[in-house]
């Protein structure tokens, strides 16, 4: 079963980290992905730009309304994520736990939605 493990980042938190703590967080990534892809359970992984480069978009009576920032007003937000292909739910939360940025924030952990066309299976 295919999960996406959803990764929230919160700026101050970042900020109040030490170089060594930023790095260790980074260092955490690279030993995840090194696991995660021997085991064959990583199928993607991207970090995100920050809440300052982002856009909505609206269709309102039919066009589109661009703005410009998230959604919300919100200190976390969405920094990153991992699509993981994982035996067991449990092992999707094991593989969350593992994510560094879960000591400083959190991961959230949702089981994908196979699309098949317009037909979808859960």
């Amino acid at each position: 079963m295919k999960y996406l493990l959803m990764i929230y980042m919160n700026d101050e938190t970042w900020a109040g980290l030490s170089a060594a703590g930023r790095d260790a967080v980074m260092a955490g990534h690279e030993e995840l992905q090194r696991i995660t892809r021997e085991s064959g359970e990583l199928l993607d992984t991207n970090a995100l730009g920050g809440p300052s480069t982002t856009s909505v978009v609206r269709v309102l009576d039919g066009e589109p309304v661009v703005t410009d920032g998230p959604f919300l007003e919100a200190k976390e937000y969405l920094a990153g994520y991992y699509l993981m292909d994982c035996e067991s739910r449990e092992r999707a939360l094991e593989l969350a736990a593992m994510v560094p940025d879960s000591r400083h924030g959190a991961t959230e952990v949702w089981p994908v939605m196979v699309s098949s066309g317009w037909t979808c299976e859960w």
